[in-house]
């Protein structure tokens, strides 16, 4: 599968341009696992680091159901590889856990998130609070999910450089 990384707009409106940018750095994401085994995807950066590529993909599909559903929606559906026990679960496997299983997961978030914002303004409130009891709109989560992900994108470049040998751009 090749990942289709899609520029955004240079003269959208504030909503195309979010869901642009954001979509953009989830098809980024993608793209830096592309064409590696699970073996691969597991590696972590530099030890002692738990960094790895599989990591980053099961962290964002905790921070996509985090801010997308359990924030703006004020509905708790669990989490996905984390626990009380071990904060870090999802940069944590197990020999029966699979890239194929993670991406899957990622996805599903993904969508989840898309259906969860359509028919929202950048401007409406989350249902769910900040521990202040503060509500987030819409705009501020867009926002904080384009700097995760453009974050975590840094970390996979250094991922996949010590794995393959290239980045990407």
């Amino acid at each position: 599968m090749t990942t289709e990384r899609l520029e955004p707009s240079l003269t959208a409106d504030e909503r195309s341009m979010l869901d642009g940018w954001l979509d953009y750095h989830r098809q980024t994401l993608a793209w830096k696992c592309e064409g590696l085994t699970d073996a691969q995807l597991r590696t972590a950066s530099v030890e002692p680091s738990e960094l790895t590529l599989m990591g980053l993909v099961r962290h964002m599909a905790e921070v996509e159901r985090y801010w997308f559903h359990e924030v703006l929606l004020d509905e708790d559906l669990g989490v996905l590889y984390s626990s009380e026990e071990d904060r870090d679960g999802d940069f944590h496997f197990s020999d029966s856990d699979s890239w194929e299983e993670a991406h899957t997961t990622w996805q599903a978030e993904m969508d989840r998130a898309r259906r969860n914002t359509a028919g929202l303004g950048l401007n409406d409130l989350s249902k769910g609070t900040s521990r202040p009891g503060e509500r987030f709109n819409l705009r501020w989560i867009y926002t904080h999910m384009i700097e995760e992900y453009a974050r975590h994108n840094g970390h996979a470049d250094l991922v996949r450089e010590r794995i393959y040998g290239s980045t990407g751009d």
